[in-house]
């Protein structure tokens, strides 16, 4: 069950929708379904490289590469 963000073209109104199955979307503000859905990042908080270290200064345990 994947939330999405999605911007409404009738409105502006910009919104997240957990979707389960063919659920069809409207705006929550204007009930539109002129909407569009958004890209959205992926982010992967506390994730750490290998001994690699970073790009900018080589060490392997750097607190400004996190």
């Amino acid at each position: 069950m994947p939330i999405y963000e999605y911007e409404c073209k009738e409105c502006g109104e910009s919104f997240e929708v957990l979707v389960f199955g063919n659920k069809k979307v409207k705006c929550p503000k204007c009930d539109s379904e002129k909407i569009v859905k958004k890209l959205s990042t992926f982010s992967m908080k506390g994730v750490q490289k290998g001994n690699s270290g970073c790009s900018s200064c080589k060490v392997t345990s750097c607190s400004s590469c996190k």
